[in-house]
């Protein structure tokens, strides 16, 4: 019941374009009802701090690789579906169980869409009920960088890549061990190399990941 109507209030949001009153990140809600957000926790493995509507990775130019430049907004528009530019440059979200990763299985990485910088690895992924891909880290956290995020009401930390700046999704404490945390990512967010096709793309020091 939960979730069907987390889908239904996410399907009433679905909007198009950039605005605020569009921006469409409520279905990725915590999964606990009255659970409130462990902040020092999700922050650990970047042992950052918070601070208000800002950048809480504590780190510098250098976490930046050049070899994952973001594109221009035009360039964006001509590469992008629509659902993926919405949701990596508008903040918005998917539908729950109708998205492209929720239930892959196969063994590989996930890397931005917009960049191909790499974010997360198939053995760091969990079923997490709720219609959305769910890891319980990231292949490297200086590929991430972590927001307060006030909207809709609600009190979450929002899920960014470094380079490329895209909204992948939000983190939350109420995840497996051994890190308790559930990244609830976009689909539309990511692509998947699967582990045959690491080395072509250009993968293969991540290997050792999925092995």
């Amino acid at each position: 019941m939960k979730n069907l109507l987390i889908i239904l209030f996410t399907f009433t949001l679905i909007g198009s374009g950039c605005s605020q009153s569009d921006e469409d990140n409520s279905g990725q809600m915590d999964s606990s009802k009255d659970q409130k957000m462990n902040k020092t926790q999700m922050m650990e493995d970047n042992n950052t701090t918070m601070n208000s509507g800002k950048d809480m990775d504590n780190m510098d130019n250098k976490a930046v690789n050049n070899n994952y430049q973001k594109p221009s907004d035009e360039e964006l528009k001509k590469m992008l579906t629509d659902e993926q530019y919405k949701v990596t440059q508008c903040e918005g979200t998917e539908l729950a169980f109708k998205n492209e990763y929720w239930d892959n299985h196969q063994e590989g990485i996930y890397v931005d869409v917009v960049t191909g910088e790499p974010l997360f690895s198939s053995k760091d992924k969990f079923d997490s009920g709720t219609g959305w891909p769910s890891f319980t880290q990231p292949i490297d956290s200086k590929y991430v960088v972590k927001k307060e995020d006030n909207s809709f009401g609600w009190n979450r930390v929002e899920v960014r890549s470094k380079n490329g700046d895209s909204h992948l999704g939000h983190v939350f404490d109420d995840g497996p061990g051994p890190t308790g945390l559930r990244y609830c990512i976009n689909s539309a967010a990511l692509k998947f190399i699967p582990k045959d096709k690491m080395v072509d793309e250009g993968y293969a020091e991540f290997l050792v990941l999925v092995e």
